[in-house]
């Protein structure tokens, strides 16, 4: 495969303006739109051999907010790029100030593989609704579905407009060798520093979003019975291999016992006496993650699960009971079906433990005290929040959805993604029927004029 001529291609095919035309925006959306309705029983199969992802997920968490980007993105396309007037300021009178909209040019989008569809295509219709052509690169893990994206990708887009290259890690460093106008990322930390690396090389503009340890606080006014139904789905999602799923649980030491009848209680009308049966859960996605989890809970005091089947890459759903901020499962995103159970007694241990853990993509907040959320949420710093529920403050395309710190830069959903792929260039047009004479040399005597101008007019 040849890298360096497929962004060259990228290249001369941005040159020739065609993206900068909404009309042809317009209908490659359209095409795009019209291919994954077509492919939906192929997207559902392949994401099914991947991982065991239910139907239902998939519809619900990849191919519905793609559907939804794409909508949203035909309907709002002419407002979000036409030019937008500004205030002008005095010192510049008469004149009139925009903003204008324009794509970057040529970006790369590298992807993940637990929800290879969504986290794809979600960035892409961003990156085609600005006017950009695109490379992409999905995840090898998710080989089935991957295959699937380059074959609606081929067939709805132009080479040069948007192409699909697949590989594992050594293809990705080859496209990162590449100078870029824009990168986005979807991954691990790890890896989002060898990207944000090596886009400092050309001084290209990055958004990262990647994880971290999503605390998940339930205080002793909390209601137990509803939190555990809510943060139970919001864990086992894509059988907990998700960015946004609550990776630990800080309780209030006084609930806790009653919490965790109530978590196991949910687990099992959920999924039944033996998840392992269940047509609704899904499994790890490789042998690696696999292997790696079952060693990070090997040796834990285990409140609830712990089955695991390497043959079928399966971790039942599993709780820990207090482990210290030393062990192996705390000291990274666990990613997984795995669910450790931290007791607290006062305000200042919840600061103190989620402090120790570096800045959460996502936060969760269990209360029906006012104050104890407003402080919590004002003196924390994370990537978004959900109170009394988990994950769906995503599903509000209203707000940005991105990291902070450890858990990524740059955010996306909605107009966010359209903002991400667009450079906003400033152009002040002035008028030729008055030009001030203040500013042009001789200086003398102007200097008093000058300090009265700064400070009345600016």
């Amino acid at each position: 495969m040849n890298i360096p001529a497929i962004v060259e291609q990228q290249r001369v095919f941005f040159k020739s303006l065609k993206t900068k035309d909404i009309s042809f925006r317009k209908a490659a959306l359209r095409r795009l739109q019209a291919e994954l309705t077509r492919r939906e029983k192929d997207i559902v199969k392949a994401i099914h051999d991947d991982f065991r992802k239910p139907e239902f997920e998939t519809v619900f968490t990849e191919l519905g907010l793609v559907f939804s980007e794409i909508r949203r993105a035909l309907r709002k396309i002419d407002s979000w790029s036409r030019p937008r007037w500004v205030m002008p300021v005095p010192v510049n009178f008469p004149s009139i100030s925009k903003i204008h909209k324009e794509p970057y040019g040529t970006v790369l989008i590298m992807a993940p593989w637990n929800f290879p569809l969504q986290l794809v295509f979600s960035p892409l219709v961003g990156a085609i609704t600005a006017g950009n052509t695109v490379v992409v690169k999905p995840s090898e893990h998710s080989a089935n579905t991957s295959r699937i994206i380059t074959e609606i990708i081929e067939k709805v887009f132009e080479p040069g407009h948007v192409t699909v290259v697949e590989g594992d890690a050594d293809v990705a460093s080859k496209l990162l060798l590449e100078r870029w106008d824009y990168i986005f990322f979807t991954g691990s930390i790890a890896v989002g520093k060898i990207v944000a690396k090596a886009a400092a090389e050309n001084l290209t503009p990055v958004t990262l979003e990647l994880g971290g340890k999503n605390p998940c606080i339930i205080d002793e006014t909390a209601d137990l019975k509803l939190a555990a139904k809510r943060i139970m789905w919001g864990k086992f999602i894509t059988c907990g291999q998700t960015c946004l799923a609550p990776d630990y649980v800080l309780i209030h030491e006084s609930v806790k016992d009653t919490f965790v009848n109530y978590f196991i209680e949910q687990i099992e009308k959920t999924f039944g006496k033996d998840a392992k049966l269940s047509p609704d859960y899904s499994r790890i996605i490789n042998s690696r993650n696999f292997e790696s989890l079952v060693k990070r809970i090997s040796g834990e005091k285990l409140l609830y699960g712990g089955q695991t089947d390497a043959t079928e890459l399966y971790i039942s759903p599993t709780l820990i009971d207090n482990p210290s901020c030393k062990n192996p499962i705390m000291e990274a995103e666990i990613f997984g079906p795995v669910m450790p159970v931290i007791t607290f007694k006062t305000e200042h241990d919840v600061f103190e433990r989620i402090c120790s853990l570096g800045k959460p993509l996502s936060f969760y907040v269990f209360s029906k005290r006012r104050r104890f959320i407003r402080r919590i949420i004002d003196n924390q710093s994370f990537g978004g929040a959900t109170i009394n529920d988990t994950i769906v403050h995503f599903a509000n395309h209203h707000l940005p959805f991105g990291g902070v710190g450890n858990s990524g830069m740059g955010a996306y959903r909605g107009k966010q993604t359209f903002d991400t792929f667009t450079h906003r260039k400033g152009v002040t047009t002035r008028g030729t029927w008055f030009d001030f004479p203040l500013r042009y040399a001789p200086y003398a005597g102007k200097l008093r004029a000058l300090k009265f101008f700064l400070r009345w007019f600016t």
